[in-house]
């Protein structure tokens, strides 16, 4: 397409200050904020052709800070950036739980494979290893169900077994609130092979065996990050772009916005399901993401996150 590629040549040619002392930010904001994965590939390319530099070194040395996270994000396809971020929360002496479960827990089998085979290819390792060298008990056995390609989550079918609904949501309420302490495996297996429509349908049918939903019956019968990651789960399988617009919510009450947990969601979801995480967003906090983006962060970085929200609701 020699118009496409004329433009893009053009664009890593706006980019070339790079090189020099004084960045222009904004140039960088205006181009890479507002092209696809593919087009920020090409723009790459033909940079390098031009400046005899690679783009992503250049930006490393020219940002900064929560900006520079952003815009490096942005230089990775979804998938490369979700294995970055598992394999940075597994990094070091500590490892970030609230990241691991994040991902490895909103993710369907189809992003989950696509992680597993870019983080073979970019580090050279299994992420099941990583995930079972950093992580511990129940919690680990969880997160290995959900990304072993042994337990493939069910597809969706277009015929409801109701036995099975009833078979399952039964024995998600035995193997927990009936008893006195929790089958935890019953859980883990179900949670991570059934389909995500009829696990909605168990959920509602659970409460018909129990007192209390789903999400409360995890709350009393698990604590930490096994309650936190089956929470995560339940709230994904019930509104995957809520629980989003929650985590954003959440992330971005206090003073100073966790930036790290906003920059994450928004780069990871601009080219997926962000204008329905938006959608969900007004609807329950009767105010816009751009709104409140714009409260909460400043300067070049908050631009960026404007640019890639897209529109104010």
């Amino acid at each position: 397409k020699p118009q496409q590629h004329n433009f893009i040549c053009l664009e890593s040619d706006s980019l070339r200050p790079l090189q020099r002392t004084c960045v222009d930010e904004q140039t960088i904001i205006d181009i890479l904020t507002r092209r696809s994965c593919e087009q920020r590939r090409e723009i790459a390319f033909e940079y390098e052709r031009f400046a005899k530099k690679d783009l992503v070194s250049a930006l490393k040395g020219a940002l900064s800070g929560s900006l520079e996270a952003l815009i490096l994000g942005l230089m990775k396809s979804t998938a490369q950036y979700d294995a970055w971020e598992l394999k940075a929360s597994m990094k070091g002496l500590g490892t970030d739980e609230e990241t691991l479960i994040e991902i490895v827990c909103s993710r369907n089998n189809e992003e989950l494979a696509d992680i597993k085979r870019v983080y073979k290819e970019m580090f050279k390792k299994d992420l099941e290893k990583d995930v079972a060298g950093d992580t511990s008990g129940n919690f680990a056995k969880l997160l290995l169900a959900l990304v072993q390609v042994g337990t493939r989550r069910d597809e969706p079918s277009n015929v409801v077994d109701y036995e099975k609904i009833d078979e399952d949501a039964r024995a998600l309420y035995e193997a927990g609130v009936k008893r006195k302490g929790t089958d935890v495996v019953t859980w883990i297996e179900i949670m991570s092979q059934r389909s995500v429509p009829h696990l909605q349908k168990v959920f509602e049918r659970y409460k018909s065996y129990s007192p209390y939903d789903m999400k409360e019956s995890i709350r009393k019968e698990v604590k930490g990050d096994l309650e936190k990651s089956f929470l995560t789960l339940v709230e994904c399988f019930e509104n995957r772009q809520l629980y989003f617009a929650n985590r954003l919510n959440e992330a971005m009450k206090s003073k100073g916005a966790k930036e790290k947990v906003v920059t994450r969601i928004i780069v990871s979801r601009c080219e997926v399901d962000l204008i329905k995480i938006r959608t969900e967003f007004k609807k329950h906090f009767k105010r816009s993401l751009y709104q409140t983006i714009t409260e909460h962060t400043k300067g070049d970085y908050q631009k960026a996150l404007l640019s890639l929200c897209g529109g104010d609701d």
